[in-house]
């Protein structure tokens, strides 16, 4: 398991021209506006390097706003920012800084991103040893991602599995392995996160639908809670790589590799032009400068054909999060189906009890009806009925009193059952 004292060992011995370290021995204090960096080579080194945002503004060519994208105390949503030397990525618990030769992490001490800086170094080191070395007949530069694929094609035609051997060995940039590091780490985070979501979640909802508690609610609004908040989340990070997959600018903005190669041409051929144009006359200038626009376009056309290998990775990761994106849209609906359930079961215990209201209102009025004749003959008047002679009247009227209270209750049962107005 990689740590920070395995960071620390190896960037004591690490190759000359990195920043040193503070003296083991001795406790340095610590300075406003000074971060500990984890700096990843493209070699797979990795050492801690304490610097301030400047020094990273100049060593990266990015703006301060795009730096507060990366501090761990203000709150950003994912974010995948390409600029001309660098990118810039927030993606979930990845914060880093991504050039063309290296790999800046700010929040090194987070337990959440030690898997991912081994598995940055592991792609790092795994292609910068297994490189492919040149071959003169087919014109691969190295294993270069932008090789001469067309001269592969010419040398080797007839051989489909010559040629996947060869698809096989181009490496990609340094750049995109690393982008491709921190999609991963993102990616596999929100899919653990939502299948425990899941986990939890089914077996709580198919418990509330048995039987519905104080405690079981709690659960499932903790729950709904958590989704929403996961959703969220993910949607983000999907909407970033549509927003990228949908720009092409924005692709080409990340290929730094590239750009700085063509820097590096470009400042050898403006140096020979100049010594060309001291030489030339006015009109084989203009004649040189069409030339020359021609061949950017030509070029800048064959930058966006290699597009397509970015395209290609980004539209990976998209697949897997709107997988992950439609797990919990399944489930998310699958709670709105438990509530909806949950809310019929209310629905019918409330009109059960309002029809038992109903039939015990009914009943008070018709007992209501024998109480009345209950006073009548409660009251102190003399009538034959209180004869000894005439006695079985008297349990002739209460009985019959009874008798046509039920009978009344029962009919306005059946009315009502008749009606509609009770089951």
């Amino acid at each position: 398991m990689w740590s920070l004292k395995a960071v620390e060992d190896n960037g004591n011995h690490r190759a000359a021209g990195a920043p040193p370290h503070h003296a083991a021995g001795g406790r340095r204090k610590a300075t406003p506006g000074i971060r500990a960096w984890l700096v990843i080579s493209d070699s797979g080194r990795s050492y801690l390097e304490e610097t301030g945002k400047h020094s990273i503004m100049r060593r990266t060519g990015l703006p301060a706003r795009d730096l507060r994208v990366l501090d761990p105390l203000l709150s950003y949503p994912s974010t995948i920012l390409g600029r001309e030397r660098a990118i810039v990525i927030n993606l979930e618990h990845i914060k880093a800084v991504i050039t063309a030769t290296e790999v800046l992490v700010p929040n090194s001490k987070d337990p959440l991103v030690a898997p991912f800086v081994q598995d940055l170094q592991a792609r790092v080191s795994s292609s910068y040893g297994a490189l492919p070395h040149p071959d003169p007949d087919s014109g691969d530069r190295n294993g270069d991602s932008f090789g001469n694929v067309e001269a592969n094609g010419q040398a080797q035609a007839g051989s489909p599995g010559d040629a996947c051997t060869q698809a096989c060995r181009k490496v990609l940039p340094f750049e995109f392995r690393a982008l491709e590091a921190c999609l991963d780490s993102a990616c596999r985070l929100l899919e653990s996160e939502t299948m425990t979501l899941e986990q939890e979640a089914y077996p709580a909802l198919d418990e509330l639908t048995s039987k519905i508690s104080t405690l079981n609610l709690e659960r499932v609004r903790q729950i709904k809670s958590r989704l929403v908040a996961i959703s969220g989340r993910v949607q983000k990070v999907r909407d970033e790589l549509e927003h990228l997959l949908d720009d092409d600018m924005d692709m080409a903005e990340m290929y730094l590799s590239e750009k700085l190669a063509r820097q590096g041409v470009g400042e050898i051929s403006s140096r020979v032009d100049i010594e060309n144009d001291e030489l030339e006359m006015d009109e084989d200038r203009d004649e040189n400068a069409n030339h020359e626009s021609e061949s950017c376009n030509e070029s800048f056309g064959g930058f966006k054909l290699d597009i397509q290998e970015l395209e290609m990775l980004l539209e990976a990761y998209f697949v897997q999060i709107d997988g992950t994106l439609n797990k919990l849209s399944t489930l998310r609906e699958y709670v709105d189906d438990t509530e909806d359930y949950i809310n019929i079961m209310l629905d019918d215990k409330q009109n059960q009890l309002l029809q038992m209201g109903v039939m015990l209102s009914t009943a008070t009025l018709v007992a209501t009806a024998g109480v009345v004749v209950t006073g009548i003959f409660g009251m102190n008047i003399r009538t034959a009925l209180f004869n000894v002679s005439t006695f079985h009247q008297f349990w002739a009227t209460a009985f019959g009193t009874i008798g046509a209270c039920i009978v009344i209750y029962v009919l306005a049962i059946g009315w009502g059952k008749n009606s509609g107005l009770l089951q």
